[in-house]
Order: C-alpha cells, then structure tokens, then sequence
C-alpha cells in the first residue's frame, strides 16, 4: 500500500494580511480585525507586529489597546475574506478532489494521488505556496506528513511562510519530544491532568499502557496512544458530514442573573430542535458552551441513551450542567451556547473530544 502523502496548508493572520494586503498603509502596522476598543470588541485576527506586543485571537480589543496603544483597529469584511479562501481552494482543487477546509484559512490535501502526478508532497505544497503568495500576494505556511495530525503539526514550527516536511522514517522520534499540548485535542485541562501523571512528551505517552490510558481518559486516550505511536488512519474528507447542531448567543452584558440564563438556554434549545426537526436527526449528546467576561470558554457535554430532538429535553439537560459544573450566577458570564451532536456521529470519530475533558 502507498505511504499516504498530506499537506495540511494555514494561511499566515488571514484576515490581517487581506487587510494589509489591501490598504498598504496598513502594512508593517500593528493591526487588529476586530471590534472596537471602546465597546465590547474581540480580536478576530491580529498581525504579527501586534502578536510581538503579546495581542492574540479572541483577546478583548480593550486589552489589545492596552498592550499596544499604536494598533490600528479595522472591522472584519467576512465577505472578502470568504472570496479569497475560494480563490485559494480553487489552486487545491486543481491539485487533488480530496481537500478538507477545517476553516476558510486552513485545509488538509491528501496527494498521494495528484492531478500534477507529481510523486513529491513536497514540491506540490512549494507550488501552492509560491501561487498563493505570487497570485494572491498572502504567505500561507505548510506541513508535509503521512498523516493529518503530523502534517497539521508540522505546518504551525515555522510559521509564517515557512514549511516543515516529517518524513515517515523520522516520525517516531519526532513525537517522542513533541509536547502533549501539540497533540491533536488535548487542551489546557487536559494537558493538567497529564503532567499530574508525568506525562509531558509524546515518548511519556507512548510508555504508558494503553489499558491506564483508557482508564483515565477513556476512548480519547487510547486515541491518543495510537497517535503517540504515529497511527493516524483519519481519512481526508472532502464532504464532512455535519456532525452537530447548535445555536449560541452573546449577552448585551455579562450577566448573572439566572433566571436570564435560563429564559436564554431555553430560547437556544429550540433553535437546535427546529434544526434537528428540519435534518431529520436526533442527539446523542448535549454539549454546553459558556463564556466568561475574561473570556474563558469551557464546555460541559452529556450523552443520553436515545438520541432526542425535543426542545424540553435538550433544555433540561443543558440547564442541568449549566447549574451543576459552570460558575453560572457567581461569576459574570459573556455568552451561552447549546448544541447537540448528531446520532449518526460515532464518539470513536473523536472529532471534538475535548468536550467531556477540557475545563
């Protein structure tokens, strides 16, 4: 069988260099896209000169302000962003079917098999590159592996405009020292609970049994033991399947007042009843988002024995978590969000496995 050949590209501050791209007076600048510093404006995308003052995504605009009182604020223009990610997936498209967008700045193409036939993965991410950045005038970074979670890896070392090639040979000892917090899903909480075990590199998991492994983490433990060991058979997906149904809502102010959040997961749930109506699906489970005013967002999630569709339902499960493992009515809360992932969705599928790990 053919060793697989993927390329996981992500556009260097996307929405920033668009900007930059645009108006060159914008260019060299610290810049944030994003709302405005004097209301309640959230860092959507910044430019490496403001990421050298500590500005990041999903940071408040105030706070971005007060780390760098020279950024200059512009407001997203969604539309444009959106017509040139087409414009860079067309440039995929011409190379292989098999692309999966994670998002409108960053996919996966799997190679192996090309429209170029050209048999280096690596000569082809150089093309991209190159066409990108001569057609489009925008840098995209990129990583070259056998598989997703290396590929994906690899893209973030030498960012921007860089590119990183893991060969198969090389794979194993590359994860040895890679950080537990670069495996794919495991967030902060989780990352804890693995340091609490002495598990700090992918060489600390791949020692541990996979029997422990499971019984600490359960199904996404032995994923993660599989990866440690460079078993990843995740397949590129050009047509992902929606795996979930949700809806969420930020409050004029941070609120908390209970009952407002109450009144707001029940409005929230019977958006997602309407939709699972409409797709003629039910929910396994019922992930819990919230949002607090420093803008800390955890997830709570519970699996129920027969997939539902009924607003009551979903709300009561939803309120249930919100009361019991969120700091609702003690600690101010900025926004609040209901989903439900679809019955046909397999948990071994592990596509968000931090919802019942992360805090």
């Amino acid at each position: 069988m053919a060793t697989r050949k993927i390329i996981h590209i992500d556009m260097d501050a996307f929405y920033a260099s668009v900007e930059q791209r645009d108006n060159p007076a914008l260019r060299g600048k610290p810049l944030v896209v994003g709302g405005s510093a004097d209301g309640r404006g959230v860092v959507a995308s910044c430019s490496y000169e403001a990421r050298k003052f500590g500005i990041r995504s999903a940071m408040s605009s105030r706070r971005a302000l007060g780390l760098c009182p020279a950024v200059q604020f512009v407001r997203p223009r969604m539309d444009k962003y959106k017509e040139v990610s087409r414009q860079i997936r067309g440039f995929f498209h011409a190379v292989t079917p098999l692309v999966e967008p994670l998002s409108l700045d960053e996919a996966y193409l799997d190679v192996t098999e090309n429209a170029l036939n050209e048999p280096s993965a690596t000569r082809i991410a150089q093309k991209l590159r190159l066409q990108i950045e001569t057609e489009l005038g925008l840098t995209a970074s990129a990583g070259v592996a056998n598989c997703k979670f290396l590929a994906k890896v690899a893209s973030d070392i030498r960012k921007p405009n860089g590119l990183t090639i893991i060969p198969p040979a090389k794979a194993l000892d590359f994860i040895a020292v890679l950080p537990i917090e670069k495996f794919w899903g495991v967030g902060p909480a989780t990352a804890k609970k693995m340091h609490e075990r002495g598990i700090k590199t992918g060489l600390d998991l791949r020692s541990q049994s996979l029997a422990d492994l499971q019984k600490w983490f359960g199904k996404f433990g032995g994923f993660l033991h599989r990866l440690s060991l460079g078993d990843d058979t995740r397949e590129v997906c050009p047509d992902r399947e929606r795996k979930s149904s949700g809806s969420e809502t930020t409050f004029s102010t941070d609120s908390v007042d209970m009952a407002e959040m109450e009144k707001t997961i029940l409005e929230l749930a019977e958006d997602v009843a309407q939709s699972l109506e409409k797709s003629d699906r039910g929910g396994k489970c019922v992930v819990l988002k919230v949002k607090y005013a420093d803008f800390a967002i955890i997830t709570r999630s519970r699996t129920v024995a027969a997939p539902i569709r009924d607003a009551t339902e979903i709300a009561a499960i939803a309120l249930s978590l919100l009361k019991a493992s969120t700091e609702a009515g003690r600690v101010p809360i900025r926004l609040l969000g209901v989903s439900a992932r679809l019955e046909s969705t397999s948990v071994t599928e592990l596509e968000s496995p931090q919802l019942d790990l992360e805090i």
